[in-house]
């Protein structure tokens, strides 16, 4: 549904949360939120809308709508929708991006929960990421928020691994920051307590990807294998890394924790974390 579509239908005059981005036809978030909103019985309601670049300041005007009760934000306007809010609050102001706004007497407020949901799968773990190294491969757009959890996790180092290396100039207060091709990553392997897929390798309809070669797997033994994608729920991936006798942990995780952080904004209410897995598990499982 686009943002026409959307003001011209009933579901407009009622009480609302809304995803914007482009595309949106594939996330799994007004599942997800509807569910949590039905185990409250609330009335609102959460919708997915398109948006084109083009509508950005029509939507920025339906802000200020009464019934508009929360916004989710996804690619590409993470950083555009910063012009829109009164305040930037937390990660959200530390590294310049939303996916979250909140609304509170009248005023506005973004957030990046995405750092929350990184995080909260790997409390388990992090006694073992103090002073150790950790492997991210990619550098597009989930990886801001990525790096920011993992300078917040005591890593020492941090390895990004990226296509086109000479082009990526990162870096971290505090933390020492290396860039390399994906010929050179198992040359950091050792020492590495968490290896995080950050690409879009795996992802439907490319299943048959990874980051990781079948040749490179025996790199990962011992590591927390991170992958952001969730469909599938078992990536290649995730695959090679469990061959290889690591932990692995898949991107449901982040998406129902960042989406956990978002409800409690709008609603201070806790999200039934555990019923909106079983829910999504139930879908994933039986999407074709």
């Amino acid at each position: 549904m686009n943002l026409k579509e959307f003001k011209t239908s009933g579901n407009a005059n009622r009480p609302h949360f809304l995803l914007v981005g482009n595309p949106v036809g594939h996330s799994l978030s007004p599942l997800m939120h509807n569910t949590a909103a039905r185990h409250y019985h609330f009335t609102a309601r959460y919708y997915a809308i398109q948006l084109e670049a083009s509508e950005l300041g029509s939507f920025a005007a339906w802000l200020n709508e009464e019934n508009l009760r929360g916004v989710n934000i996804t690619i590409p306007y993470k950083e555009r929708m910063l012009e829109y809010v009164d305040e930037l609050r937390g990660a959200g102001r530390d590294i310049g991006a939303i996916n979250t706004i909140s609304k509170k007497n009248g005023q506005l407020a973004g957030h990046n929960t995405d750092v929350f949901g990184f995080r909260a799968p790997l409390r388990p773990f992090q006694d073992e990421f103090y002073g150790a190294r950790a492997i991210v491969f990619g550098t597009g757009g989930a990886s801001k928020a990525i790096m920011y959890a993992l300078q917040k996790l005591d890593f020492a180092e941090i390895v990004v691994v990226s296509r086109n290396p000479e082009r990526h100039k990162l870096s971290l207060s505090g933390m020492h920051l290396q860039v390399c091709s994906y010929n050179a990553w198992p040359a950091f392997a050792e020492g590495a307590s968490l290896v995080v897929n950050a690409t879009p390798l795996g992802m439907i309809p490319r299943e048959e990807h990874s980051p990781v070669k079948e040749s490179e797997k025996e790199y990962l033994e011992g590591t927390v294998c991170y992958d952001v994608v969730y469909r599938p729920l078992q990536t290649r991936f995730l695959q090679l890394a469990k061959q290889a006798g690591a932990r692995t942990i898949g991107g449901l995780e982040m998406l129902i924790y960042q989406g956990s952080r978002s409800f409690e904004l709008w609603t201070g209410k806790p999200f039934p974390v555990e019923i909106i897995r079983d829910t999504l598990n139930d879908y994933l499982n039986n999407d074709d």
